[in-house]
């Protein structure tokens, strides 16, 4: 089956009332039949059928043999942590969303764990890497300066070397993108974003082919509980159905966008691998289908505004998160990179003035009236 055919059709099917949408089990547990034999349910922190059902669908919208359902990002990310042992060393992107910067931060260091920051993977010499890297875990289009990354060329070459590749491909989801095929060992999402769509719940996936690293998952995530809940689980089913027809609008707008911004007087820079000059759109036109709903842009202080700006919108929500119907709009510097030291952000280019827009899925012809009469009340 075709993708958007798979979204609505994938899943388990109800077996019990022939419902043409899979049920909610909300139990926390499951009768067995005796002493002896025990079902494939007992207990929903370990599975629930709700949960086995889109952890299904997004195997198979991946062209993957396991799916872990979370019950955050955050958590997924997490999750494929625990596969790290004391001495062990991460490779990963300088320009990660900021949950993963924290977790780094924070928890690395007191579990014995050391971690590389790499600038640009594209021209990183892997003969340098040492010799206890065990992981590389990476964000492309990154977050919040949409830089790309060469998935083939980095999986290829921690294969060499027994290194597990991990990509975030929040941002595109597997409509848009599939790590897998270009060699990556593990795919994670916050699905509170586009795979859910709809800004009403929390969720991740850890996605994967090996059956030796489902075993060792399968027990953290048993012992770890951070599980996806059976109503969100049903919820985030709900929003794959739609997925390929939201992340086409998505894509449109936000090229739409980044073609209306850059020639803007009050934008100095706009950061959107769409565009023809944006640095590895060349590689993002190859491994992907699309280059998202998601673009930054620097603000031009000089001339307008900020804080007028963003309180003139209309349409644009100044809040935190993307992949919703609606449009957002957020300052990475104080709302999702603050666990950045000051130094850092400077370092990347997340500045004050740097602002990420999450287009939603509206007219873009009303998004872009939006954003004209905003900078209007902002000029100075």
């Amino acid at each position: 089956m075709e993708y958007a055919t798979l979204a609505v059709h994938g899943g388990f099917e109800d077996e019990s009332h022939r419902a043409v949408t899979y049920p909610v089990y909300l139990s926390s547990t499951f009768i067995q039949p005796d002493s002896e034999n025990f079902q494939d349910y007992a207990y929903s922190r370990s599975a629930n059928p709700t949960r086995a059902s889109v952890e299904r669908l997004v195997a198979d919208l991946e062209g993957a043999k396991h799916a872990f359902a979370t019950s955050s990002g955050m958590a997924a990310s997490a999750l494929v942590f625990e596969l790290l042992e004391q001495g062990d060393r991460v490779l990963i992107s300088s320009d990660v969303y900021g949950g993963t910067w924290l977790f780094t931060t924070q928890f690395f260091a007191k579990r014995g764990i050391e971690f590389e920051v790499v600038d640009d993977f594209n021209t990183y010499d892997f003969e340098k890497a040492a010799p206890n890297t065990r992981l590389i875990f990476i964000e492309t289009p990154t977050n919040p300066i949409l830089t790309i990354t060469d998935i083939e060329r980095v999986s290829r070459e921690a294969k060499k070397r027994g290194i597990l590749t991990v990509v975030d491909n929040t941002f595109l989801t597997s409509y848009l993108q599939r790590p897998l095929d270009l060699g990556a060992d593990i795919v994670v999402y916050s699905a509170t974003k586009y795979y859910a769509g709809h800004s009403d719940v929390l969720a991740g996936f850890v996605v994967f082919n090996d059956d030796a690293l489902y075993e060792r998952l399968r027990i953290f995530s048993k012992a770890l509980g951070g599980v996806l809940d059976p109503f969100d689980s049903f919820l985030v089913t709900r929003g794959i159905r739609t997925l390929p027809l939201r992340l086409d609008a998505h894509n449109r707008n936000a090229l739409a966008i980044a073609e209306y911004l850059r020639n803007h007087p009050a934008v100095e820079k706009v950061f959107y691998p769409g565009l023809a000059d944006h640095p590895g759109h060349d590689i993002q036109a190859r491994q992907a289908k699309g280059s998202g709903g998601v673009l930054s842009f620097r603000f031009n202080e000089s001339e307008y505004d900020l804080d007028r700006f963003v309180t003139s919108l209309k349409l644009f929500a100044f809040a935190v998160s993307l992949g919703g119907v609606e449009s957002l709009i957020c300052r990475p510097a104080t709302m999702t990179h603050e666990s950045y030291a000051p130094e850092l952000q400077e370092h990347l280019g997340i500045t004050r003035n740097l602002l990420r827009l999450s287009a939603g899925i509206e007219a873009p012809g009303d998004l872009i009236a939006d954003l004209e009469q905003a900078f209007r009340a902002a000029k100075r």
